[in-house]
């Protein structure tokens, strides 16, 4: 069956996927531009975009010095949520005893909401620790949650062929339930990097209430205190852009690892 796309190459329509996005940006960025200005907006109300790009270049030794510290404290968070909860979801299928006693804890701490969370932090812990709590909490859950849904997904049949040949928990562990449940962490690691950035952002903003911290949250916070918009749209606009390759980065890594075996990662077309 031929059709439009069809007749194109694939690499051309995977460019042209990729340039969608882009072009929407440009167009809703020129709007933005043209309302501002029609309408004069005052900077504290609403910056233009050339304002923002503008903030953005003349403080940038700044703000990417405070994107360096909130990058560094999601890295951090977004490893110990993935060893934690990798780690965790392997005892739990080794022991439905220790998983039926400690799982509903865990799922206390997901639906507890961190920015209720980071004031108690911030008072127990120094400032760089609570903060590395919060971004280690938020993103800790969808590792163990997915996890643990893999390692119990796995096909009966197979499951059947390991008893049958007699295979150790430790065999069937390695040979059978991980690479069964690899897709399914895949997809809480991609989850959890975009959520360990999101806790590490919020207890940035309550440290910097308390008038302490050096990541890039805190620079909105502070700017939020002068009226500077400009440079808080400037951060935020930083922020978005760690959040985007962060989860480019963590996809790439998905893909990679699956490209060649699961389903997720066969083209779907345009």
């Amino acid at each position: 069956m031929s059709g439009p796309d069809h007749d194109v190459p694939s690499g051309w329509r995977r460019a042209s996927r990729l340039t969608r996005p882009v072009l929407a940006l440009l167009i809703g960025g020129a709007v933005w531009e043209i309302v501002v200005r029609a309408l004069d907006l005052p900077a504290w109300q609403l910056p233009a975009p050339s304002a923002i790009l503008a903030t953005l270049i003349a403080d940038h030794a700044i703000l990417l010095g405070s994107l360096l510290v909130t990058l560094e404290t999601t890295a951090q968070g977004f490893l110990l949520a993935v060893v934690g909860g990798a780690g965790l979801a392997i005892l739990f299928s080794q022991s439905r005893l220790i998983e039926d006693m400690l799982y509903p804890y865990a799922v206390i701490l997901q639906v507890t909401p961190v920015v209720a969370i980071a004031p108690i932090l911030l008072i127990w812990l120094p400032q760089p620790i609570a903060v590395l709590a919060c971004a280690w909490i938020v993103a800790f859950f969808p590792m163990l949650a997915n996890t643990t849904l893999g390692l119990h997904s796995v096909d009966p049949n197979l499951d059947d062929l390991f008893t049958l040949y007699g295979a150790s928990r430790l065999e069937r562990l390695v040979r059978l339930q991980l690479p069964a449940a690899l897709p399914a962490m895949l997809a809480g690691a991609r989850i959890a990097g975009g959520l360990s950035l999101i806790g590490a952002v919020v207890a940035e903003i309550a440290a910097g209430s308390a008038g302490a911290g050096s990541g890039l949250a805190y620079r909105i916070a502070e700017a939020g205190y002068r009226l500077d918009v400009p440079r808080m749209f400037a951060a935020l606009l930083l922020l978005s852009a760690a959040g985007i390759v962060v989860y480019a980065v963590l996809s790439l890594v998905s893909w990679l690892v699956l490209r060649r075996w699961h389903e997720s990662t066969f083209s779907r077309g345009v």
